[in-house]
């Protein structure tokens, strides 16, 4: 049962960034697989018919909910920087940044490893039952969406030349018939025959040779994929929890932290409420460049990074009476879904898969058909720093899934695309559900606020329609430099989130944001409501 708008009840949920990627997680639901599987299910599908925002040739990170554990499993599957970077090599060339297209910017692809390791571990049903659909779409041909045909059009000069990219020219406009089939038989490679079929066989030589040797056969053979510990933070009466670092997922639960030690304000209509937030951000997002590095070599155990005296200090640091200079992230743009499902069982899971740069590298693996990401621009040419590009190394990377418990018990899943601007969304949301009580429709259609790059005196901000004069005026009293938006920002989203009351209830919304996204509830002893 699919449903447009708010959707609540005590079954199977499912949220994605589009309607095919949601029906598969349910169709999955309904056969009687849990929701790992139909996590995997929907990423999958969501690779095949939106690859502007995610594919076999990206990265991947998951946290899980298991009901009665204390503590999410967390998985880091993002990918190595291949065995033939040379980051000396390419300062000497005149680079002070990674070029795009260049094969330093493409670490080996982590999401089939990823889909491996949550299958393995708590999958009930085999890679080749959860993966039928994704071959399916990808064989027979889908409809294109409206951000699909965007996508294609804004680089149709660099993937008219990349044979995995040729089928995608047929989204000429929405609904027109995309047809993979070369990706189909990749996925149905792996669907029969694990990591070992992509990694170690003919997917794996094609991302070797779109390379140039980068990525070697030694490299492809390295598992990435690890289980690691979540990291987790108190706030609003729950826990936090995100992936640490090479994440930036700290940013989005500090941030909550940060701003629950800066004490109440007077609501949604008061400038202050924006500032303090806005400030809770830029405080702690300052230093994330030296600390969101590859997690065998970090600069600061991760849980540092949400230690309660270091929390303080950066609380104690924001003015309430104004906006403070601050160093600000690098930008980037975003090519990543976000999605999360919780099955009938209260099994949740929070999942976010990525290219980067929209639709990838732009680089092709060959007639392997899909995409590679290039999640390397991660990496600073900058010689000695904690993120320098090197061989098997972690980019840093701004995927920020989050999930969040009370007593064991699983409260909220939520996270969102849009590189750099995650973690200011997604602390927008947790906000306004855990701490103002919103339902998630009503947090969805909140205007929400960004922080621009790169600083300048004070704070540069973006806000969208809607927000109240007074905010508006009232921040700018406050330093801050605002500009309102005439519409809403499809970038600034899609959120998916799923929040879960005492009794058990789920609830779920799209974003408005973006027309494709979509949710879905399986009923469960006809309990579902929907307004």
């Amino acid at each position: 049962m699919r449903a447009d708008e708010h959707t609540s009840g005590y079954g199977g949920v499912v949220a994605t960034p589009h309607p095919l990627s949601t029906q598969a997680g349910i169709d999955m639901l309904d056969s009687g697989g849990n929701a790992v599987d139909a996590a995997v299910a929907a990423c999958a599908v969501q690779g095949v018919v939106a690859p502007e925002t995610c594919g076999v040739g990206g990265d991947l990170f998951a946290l899980v909910h298991v009901p009665g554990q204390p503590r999410p499993l967390a998985l880091n599957a993002s990918g190595r920087a291949g065995s033939g970077v040379d980051a000396a090599a390419l300062r000497a060339a005149g680079h002070v940044t990674i070029p795009g297209s260049h094969p330093a910017a493409i670490p080996v692809p982590g999401c089939v490893d990823g889909w491996m390791a949550l299958l393995d571990r708590l999958g009930r049903r085999t890679p080749a039952e959860v993966l039928h659909r994704a071959v399916q779409l990808a064989a027979d041909g889908f409809p294109a969406s409206d951000d699909l045909v965007r996508a294609v059009r804004s680089r149709v000069d660099a993937l008219q030349h990349q044979q995995a990219a040729r089928p995608l020219l047929a989204a000429t406009h929405a609904g027109a018939r995309v047809v993979r089939r070369e990706l189909a038989a990749t996925l149905r490679a792996v669907a029969d025959g694990g990591r070992a079929a992509f990694y170690e066989s003919a997917a794996g030589a094609a991302i070797t040779a779109a390379t140039g040797g980068v990525i070697t056969a030694d490299d492809l053979h390295r598992n990435q994929a690890d289980w690691v510990e979540a990291l987790g933070v108190d706030v609003w009466g729950t826990t936090a929890w995100t992936v640490p670092p090479n994440s930036q997922g700290y940013l989005a639960t500090g941030t909550c932290a940060v701003l629950e030690r800066l004490g109440p304000t007077g609501g949604i209509s008061d400038p202050l409420s924006w500032h303090v937030m806005i400030e809770a951000y830029r405080a702690l997002a300052a230093g994330r460049d030296d600390v969101v590095v590859d997690p065998q070599r970090p600069t600061m155990p991760a849980d540092h990074l949400l230690a309660p005296d270091r929390l303080d200090a950066v609380a104690a640091s924001v003015d309430r009476a104004g906006a403070r200079d601050r160093p600000a992230p690098i930008p980037a743009s975003g090519g990543t879904a976000y999605l999360c499902v919780v099955d009938a069982d209260g099994l949740g899971v929070s999942l976010i898969q990525s290219n980067f740069r929209g639709i990838g590298s732009g680089v092709g693996a060959g007639s392997a058909g899909f995409l590679l990401h290039d999640r390397g621009l991660g990496f600073t040419l900058e010689a000695g720093h904690p993120g320098e590009l090197a061989p098997g190394r972690r980019p840093l990377h701004t995927l920020a899934p989050t999930l969040w418990t009370r007593e064991q018990h699983l409260r909220l899943l939520l996270g969102t695309r849009g590189g750099h601007v995650q973690p200011q969304i997604v602390a927008q949301l947790a906000a306004a559900v855990l701490a103002d009580g919103a339902d998630p429709a009503t947090a969805q259609h909140r205007p929400r606020w960004t922080v621009e790059v790169p600083p300048t005196a004070g704070c540069r901000v973006r806000l969208e329609p809607g927000v109240p004069d007074e905010v508006s005026a009232g921040l700018r009293q406050l330093g801050h430099d605002v500009t309102v938006l005439p519409d809403r920002q499809p970038g600034w989203g899609p959120v998916s989130l799923i929040a879960v009351d005492d009794s058990g209830r789920r609830t779920t919304s799209p974003d408005p944001r973006v027309v494709t996204t979509s949710v879905a509830h399986t009923p469960r002893a006809d309990t579902v409501e929907r307004s």
